[in-house]
């Protein structure tokens, strides 16, 4: 089958978690991704726990389709050779602090200067203009300074970090899409452009409903545990043996409920008789649940509620979801071939296309391992490879 994106060529300039996933992304679905990373070091993720035959988890989770290349961006030389592979290129993906590639000799203008119609996409913690701008930005602070902190957690616990990294998930998203969008319209055009994809600005998007719900009204949002704050019930309840997760969506879902747990009598409750009134009462009707699931099990409830045709299901472990017939049905756990980890296990790419679906070719390279292969590729021989890693321009 065709690779959708088999022609593109993208110089990824990006680390840790946002930048990579979305080049990654870029790569399953085809592209040409080089990746340059500083020689002796390479992307912070090498050296994050924990590893699988020495090699750090996180950089095998989001660096496979690539090819790495070591470079010394302290030496002009350096600069030179991404340049060179800008000028050949259709996506740069850049992930330094404001401000840091312009100095360089590496920011859009100079970029552009070779490749006049190159979508230059810059990630960042908070945009490229604004009194933030030249701050750094990480996943926890952004998750903080967003707002998502305050609305994760217990009403009368500690605000929490959510448990996954969803700023630099959906910000690895943004970017990609955004690529995506650019590659349409130059394909229209024939023009490149900026982009920008900010943590920041991801959340403030995905603050959604809750943003809008305070213009509307003033009131501020509070956490909820795992309530939902327009709806009940919404969230999680103990059974006998551990808790399970419910989700009323509509009023006819709450009609189906209740006579299937044997409790017809709530319908007429004045209490809970529409959302609204439940949403108004949200400790009473919680409670009143609540005493009642602690009657049986998780798979009792989870049987006779998915039976009425009511969402609802356990609270999976990580390995009962690596383990789940579905996600095993969906092909999201994959074996990828790797030289230092033969039983290398990851997740798959969420891109599901049938006429161009997404592919693992590469596995995560090794530091610097096709330094010689792309130098080749752009002219130059032997000896001046040789020569480049003598002074240190590229990783040995």
């Amino acid at each position: 089958m065709t690779s959708a994106l088999d022609e593109i060529k993208v110089v990824d300039l990006t680390r840790t978690l946002a930048g990579p996933f979305c080049t990654m992304m870029l790569g399953d679905m085809g592209a040409e991704v080089t990746k340059i990373e500083e020689p002796n070091l390479g992307d912070e993720t090498r050296s994050w726990t924990p590893f699988w035959n020495d090699e750090g988890t996180q950089f095998l989770t989001f660096n496979r389709n690539k090819r790495s290349l070591s470079l010394n961006l302290k030496e002009q030389e350096g600069i030179d050779i991404v340049l060179g592979l800008a000028a050949k290129a259709d996506v740069m993906v850049e992930s330094f602090r404001a401000g840091a590639l312009d100095r360089m000799g590496l920011g859009y203008d100079a970029v552009r200067a070779v490749n006049p119609n190159i979508i230059y996409c810059s990630i960042s913690g908070y945009g490229r203009t604004g009194p933030m701008a030249d701050k750094p930005g990480y996943d926890l602070i952004i998750q903080a300074y967003s707002g998502l902190m305050h609305l994760t957690g217990e009403p009368d616990g500690s605000p929490l970090r959510v448990g996954f990294s969803l700023v630099d998930l959906f910000t690895g998203m943004m970017a990609y899409g955004s690529i995506l969008t650019a590659l349409h319209h130059k394909q229209k055009t024939g023009e490149g452009q900026r982009i920008e994809a900010a943590l920041l600005d991801g959340q403030v998007a995905a603050m959604s409903y809750h943003a809008t719900g305070y213009m509307a009204t003033g009131v501020e949002p509070h956490r909820l545990g795992s309530g939902h704050p327009s709806l009940v019930p919404y969230q999680s309840f103990p059974a006998s043996d551990q808790h399970f997760i419910l989700g009323c969506g509509n009023q006819g879902l709450w009609e189906r409920l209740c006579p299937a747990i044997g409790r017809a009598d709530l319908l007429e409750d004045p209490r809970f008789s529409t959302n609204t009134k439940r949403v108004e009462n949200r400790a009473a009707c919680v409670e009143t649940l609540s005493e009642i699931f602690q009657t049986k099990t998780v798979a009792e409830w989870v049987e006779v509620i998915s039976d009425a045709g009511v969402p609802c299901g356990p609270i999976n472990t990580v390995s009962q979801v690596i383990n789940d017939a579905q996600v095993q049905a969906r092909n999201m756990i994959v074996n990828m071939p790797h030289p230092n980890v033969p039983d290398l296990r990851v997740p798959n790419s969420p891109l599901k296309l049938e006429a161009t679906p997404s592919s693992i070719r590469r596995p995560p390279p090794l530091l610097g391992e096709h330094n010689e292969e792309l130098l080749t590729e752009q002219g130059y021989d032997a000896a001046k490879i040789s020569e480049l890693r003598d002074k240190g321009v590229i990783g040995s």
